[in-house]
């Protein structure tokens, strides 16, 4: 997996711009039930690992390279990962995209 960085081209964009970047790393497998997982505190590796329905561990090492590379994720001695600031601004977001979803899309 490679670095993601602005203005670079990305996945569905030769722009790079930063909405697709985030686009394109947010639409990884797991990386958003990573992000969610982290929401609420931080997480060992294998406390992450269960909570991500026993993701393998490669993809997991993977994902959080690339969310610690994107200033998403922080690794801290002894507790794990959590979220950075950055990380937990985005969460605020994606709390309201939950909120929305549960709105429109519940018993559907």
């Amino acid at each position: 997996m490679t670095k993601k960085t602005v203005n670079q081209p990305v996945r569905g964009s030769t722009t790079g711009r930063p909405i697709m970047v985030l686009l394109d790393i947010l639409g990884q497998r797991w990386t958003l039930r990573i992000l969610w997982e982290l929401r609420d505190s931080p997480l060992s590796f294998r406390a992450l690992r269960q909570r991500c329905d026993q993701v393998s561990p490669t993809v997991l090492n993977d994902r959080l390279k690339i969310l610690r590379e994107s200033g998403l994720v922080q690794r801290e001695d002894g507790t794990g990962y959590r979220l950075s600031q950055a990380g937990e601004e985005l969460g605020t977001t994606l709390l309201a995209l939950n909120r929305w979803a549960e709105t429109h899309w519940a018993g559907r």
